[in-house]
């Protein structure tokens, strides 16, 4: 009965030391500046941290048309020990709204985040393909356009961004390449 009992503890401690360190580990990181961006493809998902040296907001848009037009954006910060996460849609060249306001939805799930010593970090999931109009189909094998972000030091997504940068990245691959 005693071995049993340990055989159970060990399988269960092995489980748990497994979920733990899949939860935080991803496949890719970019890192530029006071912001970094990590992402896994997981069965037709993206699952994304984004971490930003700032106590506002951090986030990302995937394939505008032009500038922010016709991205898919998802912003998210962390006040009072609370995260708050959205999915927002470019219907401009330089404005965004709530996909759900626009008639859409929030495609986000597995949302957490933390803010540390001047640090923000979200984590969520996307799907690559939502069906949504107000969300781009995301193609992880090609070339996808990312814009990364963050605001500075206010949790509020209306405040202007501190950081911005483009890049084109292969989400398979991690291959990736600054744009101008």
């Amino acid at each position: 009965m005693k071995r049993f009992f340990w055989v159970v503890v060990l399988f269960v401690v092995t489980l748990w030391g497994a979920f733990v360190s899949r939860a935080e580990t991803f496949d890719h990181t970019l890192k530029e500046g006071p912001m970094q961006f990590s992402w896994s493809v997981e069965a037709g998902s993206l699952r994304v941290q984004l971490t930003g040296k700032t106590t506002g907001w951090v986030g990302v848009g995937f394939n505008p048309e032009e500038m922010m037009k016709g991205a898919n954006f998802i912003l998210g910060y962390v006040k009072n020990g609370k995260v708050k996460v959205v999915d927002h849609f470019g219907h401009s060249d330089r404005n965004h709204k709530s996909d759900t306001k626009l008639g859409g939805q929030n495609d986000t799930s597995g949302v957490s985040g933390s803010e540390k010593k001047g640090v923000t970090e979200i984590t969520f999931t996307i799907p690559l393909k939502t069906g949504d109009e107000y969300d781009t189909v995301i193609d992880p094998t090609g070339m996808t356009t990312v814009l990364l972000s963050m605001g500075s030091g206010r949790d509020s997504i209306r405040s202007v961004h501190g950081f911005k940068s483009i890049y084109r990245v292969n989400l398979s691959t991690g291959r990736f390449e600054k744009m101008p």
